[in-house]
């Protein structure tokens, strides 16, 4: 498996100071977080020159710049126009950094628009920049949650969508924390198209080290590890402890369940 971290464990940290401490721990990547004004410089106002030398900083660090981590949202009609716009924008970017995946989100579904009208408008958006992806080698990944933790409606959308540069991010906790789906089912749902993932553990009281909250880290690894996963299991705590306490920590729990199952 592979293993990065969102930068919202280091937002005051520079890419450079980034890089150091993925390496440093020994995670294979790390995941910038777009849009929030973390330090990494890794920002659509990114100058051309600027993002061919964040490409060749992460290799000269052997750090891949697992995913980029965006905003974007589609289900909403009224912002369609400026989500596409927005959307072709972060996929240069990505490109440039050489950033494989591209994380987006489903978003609220407005008063007066029905789940279907919802599963059809994302299905749209994202095929209508499909072939730009596809052009810049990004995978976007829609992820499990807010109004789409359960993961039926996410694999409805790729599903129609149906375009290999247009996959899924399972955060594995959300569906579990709504009552969707188990592990198991939400694996099943979304086996074909599990391109990224996003891991924490918790329960009511908030972020808790895996192993102590409601999702079962280990048996995710043991699906993965049926369809050969090859993407990232990349960490997302926010507003947390240290990431000097969590990040060594998390990682270490991680390889102890591969190692188990190996």
């Amino acid at each position: 498996m592979k293993y990065s971290f969102m930068t919202f464990s280091t937002p005051d940290l520079s890419l450079s100071e980034v890089l150091e401490v993925a390496e440093r721990y020994g995670y294979d990547g790390i995941e910038p977080r777009l849009d929030a004004k973390h330090a990494h410089g890794i920002e659509v106002e990114t100058t051309s020159e600027q993002r061919a030398a964040i490409k060749q900083q992460a290799a000269d660090a052997g750090i891949a710049l697992a995913c980029l981590a965006t905003s974007l949202e589609y289900a909403d009609p009224d912002q369609t126009e400026a989500m596409l716009r927005q959307t072709h924008e972060r996929i240069d970017l990505a490109g440039d950094v050489g950033a494989p995946a591209m994380r987006v989100f489903g978003g609220k579904i407005p008063e007066g628009v029905s789940r279907e009208q919802a599963i059809d408008l994302l299905a749209e958006s994202l095929g209508a920049v499909a072939d730009h992806a596809a052009q810049r080698g990004v995978t976007l990944c829609l992820e499990t949650h807010d109004d789409w933790c359960n993961p039926a409606h996410v694999a409805a959308v790729v599903g129609q969508v149906n375009r290999p540069s247009i996959a899924v991010n399972w955060d594995i906790m959300h569906p579990v924390r709504t009552d969707n789906a188990t592990i198991d089912e939400s694996f099943e749902m979304l086996k074909p198209w599990i391109r990224h993932l996003h891991i924490h553990d918790g329960d009511d009281s908030g972020l808790l080290p895996i192993g102590e909250g409601i999702v079962d880290h280990r048996r995710t690894i043991e699906l993965l590890m049926t369809i050969k996963f090859d993407g990232y299991l990349s960490g997302e705590w926010i507003n947390w402890e240290s990431y000097t306490i969590h990040l060594p920590r998390e990682l270490e729990t991680l390889k102890h369940y591969e190692q188990e199952l190996s």
